[in-house]
């Protein structure tokens, strides 16, 4: 199976988002524009405002680790990529953090979410606050916390009574189609390329594999069904996978999960780096 085929079939179903080769996060369109931002009744404010909170964490300390990679990726043209797509993730936590501060009354924003929090109040998948490691372990991580992603946008697109985050999942989808592309399409060329490109995926999805569980046993939250994106992803991984010459190694599942408050001994100096500015300047506006 050639490569195109591969990105051809996973980019099926988003025909409407233009090209899925770029990243939708750079363009001017505000996606809550004539969007009605009352909280809906009967929703439980404290479940939903953590499920975003959890979202975002997701979202930013990914946006940390992919902005890890400018002056350092293999090529320019994949650092303009790389940077493009923590640039989508940024975004999609700075929605998620301003709808958390409305719905849970609390009236804080994004920098509060971001800036002011410590490492045990993040809620973010493990998965994202590892370490960066070599060009193979960030393409396979990004494979596998994308087609996730773009498994729960989907549904939350659909299914979710909040007007607000259904937008904001629908512009998810279309940034979050380019990811997996953009993963698979490496996924693919390393795997199926040299000894080394092949020995390097295979270390990598050694690294992975244990937090898979993580990401495909527990709900979501918002309601969403955690079988259905369990074969979402599932499905996605074995098509890549299968293409590159690759497999999922068996290996038992890491103990505990971020959602908890398991961090991992790497989350404490990303944030460190992250935060700095706003916390030694506490009072300054941008």
């Amino acid at each position: 199976m050639s490569d195109d085929h591969v990105y051809l079939s996973l980019a099926e179903g988003h025909e409407d988002g233009g090209d899925a080769r770029w990243a939708f996060g750079t363009g001017f369109e505000d996606p809550l524009y004539g969007v009605d931002t009352a909280v809906p009744e009967g929703i439980d404010t404290a479940e939903f405002a953590a499920a975003c909170v959890a979202l975002g964490d997701d979202a930013l300390v990914s946006a940390q680790r992919l902005a890890e990679w400018c002056t350092r990726a293999p090529e320019l043209e994949e650092e303009v990529a790389l940077a493009n797509i923590g640039l989508d993730l940024l975004g999609q936590a700075r929605l998620l953090y301003s709808r958390a501060g409305q719905v849970d009354g609390s009236g804080r924003g994004e920098d509060a979410y971001a800036y002011f929090r410590d490492p045990e109040e993040f809620r973010n998948v493990r998965l994202a606050e590892l370490p960066c490691g070599d060009f193979a372990f960030s393409v396979v991580r990004l494979l596998v916390l994308s087609a996730w992603r773009l498994a729960v946008f989907q549904e939350l697109s659909v299914r979710v009574q909040d007007p607000v985050l259904s937008a904001v999942a629908a512009k998810g989808v279309k940034e979050l189609a380019y990811h997996r592309q953009y993963a698979a399409e490496w996924t693919v060329r390393l795997g199926d390329g040299t000894d080394e490109s092949r020995r390097r995926m295979r270390a990598a999805l050694e690294q992975v594999a244990p937090y898979l569980d993580e990401l495909l046993v527990s709900a979501p939250g918002f309601g969403i069904d955690a079988a259905s994106v369990r074969n979402e992803v599932t499905a996605v991984l074995d098509q890549v996978l299968d293409a590159a010459l690759l497999a999922l190694p068996a290996v038992e599942p890491l103990p505990g999960a971020g959602r908890d408050g398991d961090r991992t001994e790497h989350l404490a100096p990303l944030l460190a780096e992250l935060q700095s500015v706003a916390r030694a300047l506490p009072d300054a506006t941008w």
